[in-house]
């Protein structure tokens, strides 16, 4: 009785400010806030009650796995669905973090942009990490990440979040390394060497972020004059913000997933979810209201061609786009964030 106790409290802390109501019927479900929780309120949550009677619980986090871990681990899981980003996936499901995915539940993998049906999730849409800025706050126009590293042509603070995940990447673009050629350099040793050397030019001006949030704001107040950001945050922020512009060139492009924790109590329930998220009508929905791209591809078609065209799916947004590769971080995501974190300390 004291274990289960220590476990019901554990979990009660784990849940932060994921509000259970009385009902009879819910599905709970975990994701990043901000414009992308608002999109999916309309696109996914509220539609789903409607149509299946079943309430969507939904709660935010930063995608740090550790509580979703701390769960698992004691086997008193309270998430049903998660949403994670491409290599927390790939390392979660080799990890058995994650429940097997039965791709019969979305319907033909040939409908969605390749990479969005995995064995452990599938995709809820396409976003990019790219180069943003305020033009009412900069001199010129920046147009990629050498102009990123130039302290001297665009004094001032840089955001880059906080990690080695895209901070490698765009340190060797900065140094002059083509989109398709980043992950074959950075898988040598010399290429890692060369990405930390690049970062270590840049260290003095950097203000790191964990939130999406957080370049909106900063680039806002001037507290950085350029920064790495989620291309629907600064969409949406567009409306109020004027100056916000966005640097496709360099960007990388990748997928967020619908997941469900290994152990998931309402599995059945989180599996109609994920599957009704996944029509093409709702993936339409979501576009409609955050600048990021259908996984589905039969929801483009459905799309306005000017909503379509700013979208990181648009052909012209991927031309000089680099996809994030989900095999190399799987296999080199621990020892690089570890050397990050010793190098961010020194």
């Amino acid at each position: 009785m004291l274990l289960r106790a220590v476990k019901r409290g554990l979990v009660f802390g784990l849940l932060g400010a994921v509000a259970t109501p009385a009902l009879a019927e819910y599905v709970t479900v975990i994701s990043f806030g901000g414009a992308n929780m608002a999109a999916q309120e309309k696109a996914f949550y509220k539609p789903f009650k409607d149509s299946t009677g079943t309430a969507v619980v939904h709660g935010s986090y930063n995608g740090d796995l550790d509580k979703l871990k701390q769960m698992v681990q004691i086997s008193h899981v309270s998430w049903d669905v998660v949403e994670v980003e491409a290599p927390e996936l790939a390392r979660g499901c080799q990890e058995g973090l994650f429940e097997k995915l039965d791709p019969k539940l979305v319907g033909n993998a040939a409908d969605y942009v390749p990479g969005a049906v995995q064995p452990c999730g599938v995709g809820i849409f396409v976003w990019t990490t790219l180069l943003a800025y305020n033009q009412d706050k900069v001199q010129g126009q920046p147009s990629g990440w050498a102009d990123f590293w130039d302290v001297k042509k665009y004094p001032g603070k840089r955001g880059l979040r906080w990690g080695a995940k895209y901070s490698l990447e765009f340190a060797l673009m900065a140094d002059g390394v083509a989109p398709n050629e980043v992950y074959q350099v950075l898988a040598t040793p010399a290429g890692v060497d060369r990405a930390f050397h690049k970062l270590d030019e840049l260290k003095p001006y950097i203000r790191w972020w964990k939130s999406g949030q957080d370049p909106v704001r900063d680039l806002a107040d001037g507290s950085v004059v350029m920064s790495s950001a989620y291309n629907g945050r600064i969409a949406a922020a567009q409306g109020e913000q004027k100056g916000y512009r966005m640097v496709w060139s360099g960007g990388i492009y990748d997928f967020d997933y619908w997941a469900m924790p290994s152990g998931v109590w309402k599995k059945a329930d989180a599996e109609r979810f994920i599957a009704f998220a996944s029509q093409p009508a709702q993936q339409k929905v979501y576009s409609q209201n955050i600048a990021y791209g259908p996984a589905n591809r039969k929801a483009v078609e459905q799309l306005d061609p000017q909503v379509a065209a700013n979208l990181p799916t648009a052909p012209k947004n991927m031309s000089n786009a680099l996809g994030m590769n989900v095999a190399f971080w799987s296999e080199h995501g621990d020892a690089l964030e570890k050397r990050f974190e010793a190098w961010a300390k020194r």
